[in-house]
């Protein structure tokens, strides 16, 4: 159903980093490559993730209560996901690990601009 999800940003070429390294290790790379909007996927596959800086001019802000997921594809994944996530000037949101017990694994950070996201999987 999603086609892709749009993140705000300050700092366009910072936060580039950030998500190139998250994609590569996902397999993906840029699709679209713009002075004010980038996104990263791969056409006709999963959904997708964008960074703009907004089109009002103003600045990002992070959306309180929002969060993008990123499906892994194993534990190990999760992991690297993570370290990555805090390796490219991300934070940490919670660690790699259970939550709950119906074999759902992930771990929590957050970008350079403060956008939350996750790496899961679903046992």
């Amino acid at each position: 159903m999603i086609g892709y999800v749009t993140l705000g940003t300050n700092d366009l070429q910072r936060a580039a980093k950030f998500y190139d390294a998250i994609a590569a290790e996902m397999g993906v790379g840029r699709m679209m490559d713009f002075d004010t909007f980038i996104a990263w996927g791969a056409p006709g596959g999963a959904a997708g993730i964008g960074l703009t800086k907004p089109f009002d001019g103003k600045p990002a802000t992070i959306g309180n209560g929002v969060m993008v997921a990123l499906e892994a594809k194993d534990k190990a994944q999760v992991h690297r996901l993570h370290e990555i996530a805090l390796a490219h000037g991300g934070t940490c949101e919670g660690p790699p690990g259970p939550r709950g017990d119906s074999g759902f694994y992930a771990a929590y950070f957050r970008d350079p601009d403060g956008n939350k996201l996750n790496a899961f999987i679903m046992g």
